[in-house]
C-alpha cells in the first residue's frame, strides 16, 4: 500500500527549484524544494578580495546588463566576512567576498528579475562632487614623480601632478593641474 505524505511549506512564496524530480525515499532534512518571495530577491556579487575592502555597507550601486531597459538603483546591505578562491575564466585562482545587495527600485520596475539571474554590478567606493580630474592614460610615471603634458605657451609640456583616488579610466588630480 503507498501512503502520501503531505507536506506543508513553513513561508509563503513561489517554487524557485525543484531539487527532488521524482518518487524517492528521503531521509528527515533533506530539501525538496526551493521557496521564494521574488519581490524580497537580493544581488549577490563575488568582488575580488582587493575590491571587497573598498565597499562599506549602505554604499549606492547600480544593478546593470541585467536585461532590462534600465539600470537598477541598490544599495549594499552586507560584505560577508570572509573570502573564498575562485578560479577565474583564465585559470587563475583569485580571492573573492560575496557582496550583498538590495534593489532600492520600486519592484514593478525589475519584476521580471528572478533568483539565480545574471547582473553585473558598480558600487561606488569614493565620490566628491567637485574635484579636478585627468584620463588615467594621460598620466605616466617619471620616477617617482607623476607627469601628464599641458600647454603652456603653445607648446605641451611636462607637469608634475599629484595623484589621489583613482578608477580604471581616470585619476583625481589634487595638486599640477586646474579645470580647463
Amino acid at each position: 500500500p503507498t501512503s502520501v505524505v503531505s507536506l506543508k511549506a513553513p513561508v509563503t512564496g513561489r517554487v524557485f527549484r525543484v531539487l527532488q524530480q521524482s518518487e524517492a525515499v528521503v531521509t528527515a532534512g533533506t530539501p525538496i524544494l526551493e521557496i521564494g518571495n521574488p519581490g524580497d530577491l537580493e544581488v549577490m556579487v563575488e568582488l575580488l578580495s582587493t575590491d571587497a575592502v573598498k565597499v562599506q555597507p549602505g554604499a549606492t550601486a547600480m544593478i546593470t546588463d541585467w536585461g532590462g531597459p534600465k539600470d537598477l538603483a541598490a544599495r549594499v546591505r552586507f560584505v560577508e566576512p570572509s573570502g573564498f578562491t575562485k578560479i577565474s575564466a583564465l585559470g587563475v585562482e583569485e580571492q573573492r567576498v560575496r557582496v550583498i545587495l538590495d534593489i532600492v527600485e520600486p519592484r514593478d520596475s525589475w519584476s521580471q528579475l528572478g533568483d539565480g539571474y545574471r547582473v553585473n554590478a558598480r558600487i561606488v567606493v569614493w565620490e566628491s562632487p567637485d574635484i579636478v580630474h585627468a584620463p588615467l592614460a594621460a598620466l605616466f610615471r617619471n620616477g617617482e614623480t607623476w607627469q601628464t603634458f599641458v600647454v603652456r605657451n603653445e607648446r605641451a609640456v611636462r607637469a608634475n601632478v599629484s595623484v589621489g583616488q583613482t578608477n580604471q579610466f581616470e585619476a583625481e588630480i589634487l595638486e599640477g593641474l586646474r579645470t580647463g
